[in-house]
C-alpha cells in the first residue's frame, strides 16, 4: 500500500478544493490521491493549529507540510516568514497551487528530512508523519533541534494511540516539554529547545 510519504507516480489524480473553517478564519485547498488527509483538514492538524499561542513570529519551519494547510494558515493569521518542506512532489506541487490559491507569499520546497535546510528557526510546526516508523519519526523530532534558533520551539500533534505519552517523555532528553492541549486523544505539544542540554 503506498503512503503519502512514498514517492508514488503511479497514483491517479484525482484533485478535488475543499474549503476550510480554522477559528475564523477561511482557506481553500487542492487536495489529490497520494497526500495526507486527502478528504480534507483532519483533526489533528485542525487541534494543532487552533491551540496555537497568539505570538508566533519570525522564521517558522512547517515541516511535512502536505498540500499546506499549517504553513499557509500560518502566514495567512501571523504574517511571520513561513517556510514548507515535504518529500512527496505532489503534495510540494499541491502546496505551490494552495500558496497561490489563498494568496499568501511561503517559501516551499522539497527535502529529505532536513537534506535542503539551511536555515535556522524560531519555530517548527508539524504533525509529523507517524507512519515511517519509530527511527525516523525521532531523526525528525530531535534533530529539529539543530535547525532551531537558541530559544526556539517546536510544536506538533500526535495521537494518544501513537504513542503521544512516551514521544512526550522521550523529547524530555533534549527539549523542555509540555503539554498545550488534549483533545480528543490528540495531544499538543510544545517542546522548546534549551540551551543546558
Amino acid at each position: 500500500m503506498s503512503h503519502y510519504f512514498i514517492e508514488d507516480n503511479s497514483l491517479k489524480h484525482n484533485v478535488v478544493s475543499k474549503d476550510v473553517f480554522i477559528k475564523t478564519n477561511k482557506l481553500s485547498f487542492f487536495t489529490d490521491n497520494g497526500v495526507f488527509s486527502k478528504k480534507g483538514l483532519d483533526f489533528g492538524t485542525r487541534s494543532l493549529l487552533e491551540s496555537l499561542p497568539d505570538d508566533i513570529h519570525g522564521d517558522v519551519l512547517d515541516f511535512g507540510c502536505g498540500y499546506g494547510p499549517i504553513g499557509i494558515y500560518l502566514k495567512k493569521v501571523y504574517n511571520c516568514n513561513v517556510d514548507m518542506l515535504d518529500i512527496n512532489e505532489r503534495s510540494i506541487n499541491l502546496a505551490v497551487k494552495n500558496a497561490e490559491l489563498n494568496k499568501v507569499d511561503v517559501n516551499i520546497f522539497k527535502s529529505d528530512i532536513y537534506e535542503n535546510v539551511t536555515k535556522k528557526y524560531d519555530y517548527i510546526i508539524t504533525n509529523p508523519p507517524i507512519r515511517v516508523g519509530k527511527k525516523i519519526l525521532y531523526k525528525i523530532l530531535f534533530e529539529a533541534r539543530e535547525h532551531m534558533k537558541e530559544n526556539g520551539t517546536m510544536y506538533l500533534v500526535i495521537n494518544k494511540d501513537q504513542g503521544a505519552k512516551s514521544v512526550m517523555k522521550d523529547l524530555e532528553d533534549s527539549y523542555k516539554v509540555s503539554l498545550v492541549e488534549k483533545n480528543k486523544g490528540f495531544y499538543i505539544i510544545k517542546a522548546e529547545n534549551q540551551l543546558t542540554k
